[in-house]
């Protein structure tokens, strides 16, 4: 078979020998990007892989076309390329820690199939072809936008590999207007949308996200270490040492009046509750709480475990009055569900104070909701006692000597 032809003095590349390169190519991608990250997993490179694999396979059904498994091959063939551009797609969501679903994915592959299906796969080419176009540049325009937010600090590879899948979209939405206007056997379509032109636009991609999928990957990898560092293993929350530096950030950065709101929460008689139904039941409370507490809050609010059963939140630009309100809403949440075998679970005291009108102090807030939490404790437990910044600072310069 030929792999060019002549055609009115224009060189015009075989359609199979273009789907024979674009297939070595992909292979050769999937190998090199399997080797190079096989000691260091990630979402993205996991879901890159998926991505080139899908490509290849479909590409390999399209090899069918003029043979007569061209009936079952064609539609098969655009379903993968389509699920092969949302696993794109899946991949870049991962880098903003986003997660996606089956059901996310499926509906556009099936769709491109049964459109395929439905358009006489056998003695037709292009079935289904318009719909194929559509989604193909649907998923790849939803990976440029993901990649363009991917990173918060503006990475250049990032808005590159955004650059690039956002001109392949257009590229792809071009055809589908072409295909629409005037089909696939139209001359225009064929010299500037057809096989050989859209086989270079998939290689530029493929070989441009393969070539920094390994700086993704080890970024990925290290927010996600970072992360963990951060948190928490039983609640999933900050734990001590990350809220109390994000919340001194938070405090520097706010200005006097915005100040805002600190909660201490501590869990009634949790020793009773690990004494008489085991550490797995105080588990499922510890967790319950914490469930309760990030239900309650806002996004930009700050929770934490400070240690054992005593939990800490900071609410930026929050009054006192309305941290006593989420103390209460936070409880109310708590009490509403049920432990292991329909226990009910651990009531809470809550100590809340809020920034006075000097310069907030963190360490001076925490000693503030501290001694109200004690006084929750002291006046009989599940309560809220909040302490005004002003009476407390003014009482520490009285009983300094």
């Amino acid at each position: 078979m030929s792999g060019v032809s002549m055609q009115e003095g224009a060189i015009v590349l075989d359609p199979f020998a273009v789907r024979m390169v674009l297939g070595l190519v992909t292979l050769i991608l999937i190998v090199l990007t399997s080797v190079s990250s096989r000691r260091q997993r990630s979402p993205y490179a996991d879901w890159w892989r998926v991505a080139l694999c899908l490509f290849f396979l479909g590409n390999a059904a399209f090899l069918l076309n003029g043979t007569p498994a061209q009936l079952w091959a064609s539609p098969i063939a655009k379903a993968l390329v389509v699920a092969g551009a949302f696993s794109v797609w899946a991949g870049a969501r991962t880098l903003r820690s986003h997660k996606v679903g089956l059901w996310q994915l499926l509906p556009a592959p099936l769709m491109a199939g049964l459109a395929s299906v439905v358009d006489d796969p056998g003695s037709n080419v292009w079935s289904g072809g318009l719909v194929y176009l559509i989604l193909t540049m649907a998923g790849i325009l939803m990976a440029a936008v993901e990649l363009w937010f991917a990173n918060p600090t503006r990475s250049r590879i990032t808005k590159f590999l955004s650059i690039m899948a956002g001109i392949t979209a257009v590229y792809y939405l071009g055809r589908a207007i072409a295909y629409a206007l005037e089909g696939p056997a139209g001359e225009f379509f064929r010299t500037y949308f057809g096989y050989a032109p859209a086989a270079l636009m998939h290689l530029i991609l493929l070989v441009a996200v393969s070539s920094t999928m390994n700086t993704l990957s080890n970024k990925q990898l290290i927010n996600r270490l970072r992360e963990r560092a951060e948190r928490d293993h039983l609640t999933g929350l900050l734990n001590r040492g990350a809220f109390l530096d994000l919340a001194a950030r938070h405090l520097v950065r706010a200005s006097p009046e915005q100040g805002g709101a600190l909660i201490l929460a501590d869990l009634d008689n949790f020793k009773a509750v690990n004494d008489e139904h085991g550490h797995s039941a105080g588990d499922v409370a510890l967790r319950a709480f914490a469930d309760a507490c990030t239900a309650s809050v806002r996004s930009t609010d700050l929770v934490g475990r400070y240690g054992g059963e005593e939990f800490i939140l900071f609410l930026p630009g929050a009054t006192q009055e309305r941290a006593e309100s989420i103390a209460w809403e936070i409880s109310s949440r708590l009490s509403a569900k049920r432990g292991p075998d329909g226990l009910p679970f651990p009531t809470v005291s809550y100590g809340v104070t809020s920034t006075g009108p000097d310069a907030p102090d963190l360490a001076f807030m925490i000693n503030v909701a501290d001694a109200a939490l004690y006084s929750a404790k002291a006046q009989g437990r599940n309560r809220v006692v909040g302490a005004d910044p002003v009476e407390a600072d003014s009482t520490a310069d009285h009983t300094t000597p």
